[in-house]
């Protein structure tokens, strides 16, 4: 009789590399094994032979890094979702998509379960969990870090294990930063970063980029246009969004540009700190947000800042396949309509200066917003716009100024 199949979010590390046979001794399924390439680059290197050296009977490497910039991040780009001010949301973009792709191939398999290797602190095991139920809400998920059968509390109790059980594979027991990786951006959290009062080790933590103090001592300009608030070419040239993504890495990172220390709050009650290297990314939302104070009015900016933070927070805790989420996105499309044209910006030592943008939808009138008095505009059209803005706080002190007065209040403002 064939073996019930388990479908194992695989990434290659030492916690993935555990669970194969964990998976296989205590569940007695054959491993299926799917690792979804969002941009992990060198990561995936050698990923098929080590996952079939820990005794997994099949390995799906799934190419979705342009369904995530296309499916994913453009929508985030648009809203300008931002976690707290400051965190890009990096990896909270890529887990939907990951546990998508997951479900897929439970369904190609005919898996029973799906399995993950996201700890009981953090925020994946939420993100991983909401997106496996939202799309196969009959499937069993395993979640190691939590299962009473899992007994490896540590690197070093896992890398015993993993010699127990034959496997001899290039681990250390000397700690390294947690890191999670995608081509929007990179985190780094553990060693010194657990203290908040330790400044980061910038020259063992960042893999991406220059710190702005080793940055060129000269200025990079470019310019990026957009079409309904997506990029769509860098520096003229039209390109996909996972390639422009790429060459702005590239320029942020040897510019300095997206580094970010965080102290965050995390889903579960806790705070955590971490370091985020997203130099393509900040560069866009910059670019994106410029682009918009041109083309947005001010109700709908007020109104679209309101819902870009919570249309962060959904994401951030896991609830991408949601009514919410779907309502809120379109919105925020509604929003982008015009959101089209041309930013220049100049980078130069960790800044991202303004260089001038344009768009044929720009709600920016020269003759308007000039001092002097033009067709459009006359200086002597405010007092009576002033008369009625104003009116009810004229109101409002005259009536304290006649309360003043039956009290005998010298100083009426005093009731203000």
């Amino acid at each position: 009789m064939a073996k019930e199949k388990v479908v194992l979010a695989y990434s290659g590390g030492l916690d993935t590399t555990c669970i194969i046979p964990w998976l296989k001794e205590n569940y007695n399924y054959d491993v299926v094994c799917c690792c979804v390439n969002v941009g992990q680059e060198q990561e995936l290197d050698g990923l098929e032979e080590r996952a079939r050296y820990c005794g997994a009977d099949k390995l799906y490497i799934i190419d979705a890094i342009d369904e995530f910039c296309d499916e994913y991040v453009a929508p985030c780009i648009q809203a300008h979702a931002v976690y707290e001010n400051k965190y890009l949301i990096g990896t909270s973009m890529a887990r939907p998509l990951i546990a998508k792709k997951l479900v897929e191939t439970a369904r190609k398999e005919g898996a029973v379960a799906i399995c993950h290797g996201a700890t009981g602190k953090g925020n994946d095991q939420i993100r991983f969990e909401l997106g496996i139920k939202a799309l196969a809400p009959d499937l069993k998920i395993i979640a190691p870090w939590r299962d009473p059968k899992w007994k490896l509390d540590s690197r070093e109790s896992e890398i015993e294990y993993a010699h127990q059980h034959g496997i001899n594979l290039p681990f250390s027991t000397d700690e390294s930063y947690s890191r999670d990786r995608n081509l929007w951006h990179l985190s780094h959290e553990g060693r010194e970063l657990e203290d908040p009062s330790n400044e980061p080790n910038y020259e063992h933590v960042l893999m991406l980029s220059n710190t702005p103090q080793k940055a060129p001592d000269k200025t990079t300009f470019i310019t990026l246009d957009f079409e309904k608030g997506i990029p769509v070419a860098l520096n003229g040239e039209k390109m996909k969004l996972s390639d422009i993504i790429r060459a702005l890495n590239k320029l942020g990172g040897e510019n300095g540009i997206g580094i970010t220390d965080i102290v965050e709050n995390r889903v579960v009650g806790m705070k955590s700190r971490g370091v985020y290297e997203t130099p393509g990314g900040t560069i866009l939302y910059e670019a994106h947000q410029q682009l918009e104070e041109l083309c947005l009015d001010r109700e709908t900016t007020l109104e679209k800042e309101i819902i870009a933070k919570k249309f962060a927070g959904l994401i951030y805790e896991g609830k991408w396949f949601s009514p919410l989420r779907e309502a809120e996105q379109a919105f925020i499309e509604s929003t982008q309509r015009y959101v089209t044209g041309t930013v220049k910006l100049a980078l130069y030592k960790g800044n991202i200066i303004r260089a001038g943008e344009t768009s044929p939808y720009s709600m920016y009138n020269e003759s308007i917003a000039s001092f002097k008095t033009g067709d459009m505009y006359d200086h002597t059209d405010a007092s009576g716009f002033i008369n009625l803005f104003g009116l009810s706080t004229k109101v409002r002190a005259l009536k304290l100024q006649e309360v003043a007065k039956k009290k005998n209040i010298q100083n009426w403002q005093s009731l203000l």
